[in-house]
């Protein structure tokens, strides 16, 4: 009989824990604090993803980026424009943006864009030094298609902090 209460309790306390550790995760996942759809985040990277309008453009199948941390000073910045068959014109625009908390917003820092032609995926990348001790995000604008308008989606990153220099 002792066993049997000792284990109940073990199994209520076990409960309890379980329990707790869901409401914290919880209230953690709140105090994250988001501006203009995207997280402020400890991470050291961050992907986004994004598909046409609808299931999918015409041309256009998906965009991506990324952002990662490189260094101290450095963030690396990546995009990816891929679209549904060999189309005469691919454009990708790459931001690279920093979190003012005064305006609490993005404002652009950086940028730069490729292009791409009679092909069906094109991808592009930046190393960029950045003052540190602020979040940083990319913001990328993907194209593609035969003849204008084209095909148009954009993929944003979560922002990532880079500390300050110790």
């Amino acid at each position: 009989m002792k066993k049997r209460i000792l284990s109940m309790l073990c199994s209520i306390a076990i409960l309890c824990m379980m329990f707790a550790g869901v409401a914290n995760a919880q209230e953690t996942d709140s105090d994250i604090k988001i501006v203009d759809g995207s997280y402020l985040t400890q991470e050291d990277n961050s992907t986004g993803t994004s598909v046409p309008k609808g299931t999918k453009g015409e041309y256009l199948a998906t965009g991506a980026c990324t952002i990662s941390k490189a260094g101290l000073t450095r963030i690396y910045a990546y995009a990816s424009t891929t679209a549904n068959r060999v189309v005469n014109y691919m454009q990708t625009i790459v931001y690279v943006e920093q979190y003012d908390e005064e305006a609490d917003a993005w404002g652009q820092v950086y940028y730069w864009y490729a292009e791409d032609h009679d092909d069906y995926y094109m991808s592009t990348d930046a190393a960029v030094v950045v003052e540190p001790g602020y979040y940083y995000r990319v913001h990328a604008i993907h194209i593609a298609g035969d003849q204008y308008p084209y095909d148009e989606t954009v993929s944003v990153t979560n922002g990532i902090f880079v500390p300050p220099l110790p």
